[in-house]
């Protein structure tokens, strides 16, 4: 296994996590948007981002209001509580409320063998776009620069695939050792033994999973070689990262 230093430093249920909250990828940059001919450029988020930093943020809604839109529809389901630019593109961090639609929803981000729901999309207003005119079939025609954000919606069928929610918090608490386990094996690419692994023992205990691998055991669980590539550490490593910053708020 390469050399990999982790911060692991998660702390369980009890900490002073913030109960249902919730973070990822809400829209990606240079990604068609459901066939609709436009793209984001890198600096298209820029504006939301500065706004959300002096306090000014979207509104979080379900499904984007949804059909009739009626009062109950565009009644929020929560709070976003950070917004960020990384390479991918716009990552948000919210809260859901402690109310019947809110409790329903972290529910069904909950859900076994995987989340219900995941899908994250935005409501916008373009303010600034440049047009690419010699724009081939299924091309983007525009390329997005500047946005007004209204609203971010979770949403059961998002219009950019890879917008998801990647980090559930636990309601009620902070985060248990079952969520990070589900963590590990959706988001970093682990079996359920080296998450197990990992949780209890660190590095050394996934170590160790190697080298039973390597006597030709394998897990009663049939979860086979224990070996991590260098791209699943890096997973591993950002993904740890990641639900660190969240839970330190």
């Amino acid at each position: 296994m390469p050399d990999c230093i982790i911060p692991w430093t998660v702390q369980l249920a009890g900490a002073e996590a913030k109960p249902m909250s919730f973070a990822g990828v809400a829209a990606l940059f240079a990604q068609p948007d459901d066939g609709r001919p436009y793209n984001f450029a890198s600096g298209a988020f820029d504006r939301p981002v500065a706004e959300a930093a002096a306090g000014r943020y979207p509104v979080m809604l379900l499904q984007h209001g949804g059909w009739d839109m009626t009062a109950e529809d565009m009644l929020p389901i929560g709070v976003w509580t950070g917004l960020s630019v990384d390479a991918q593109g716009l990552r948000v961090e919210g809260r859901l409320a402690e109310t019947s639609r809110g409790r329903d929803v972290h529910a069904l981000f909950k859900m076994e063998p995987r989340p219900a729901i995941d899908g994250l999309s935005i409501g916008f207003h373009p303010t600034k776009r440049t047009e690419n005119a010699d724009a081939k079939p299924g091309e983007p025609r525009w390329t997005i620069q500047e946005i007004n954000l209204i609203e971010i919606s979770v949403v059961t069928f998002p219009a950019m695939n890879r917008a998801r929610i990647d980090s559930v918090q636990a309601g009620g608490g902070g985060v248990t050792e079952r969520d990070l386990e589900r963590r590990l094996v959706r988001d970093a690419g682990l079996t359920r033994r080296q998450a197990k692994a990992l949780l209890r023992h660190g590095l050394a205990g996934l170590d160790a999973l190697r080298d039973a691998g390597e006597a030709g055991e394998q897990g009663a669980d049939g979860d086979g070689d224990p070996h991590l590539d260098p791209a699943a550490l890096a997973r591993l490593a950002e993904l740890v990262k990641r639900n660190i910053e969240i839970m330190r708020g």
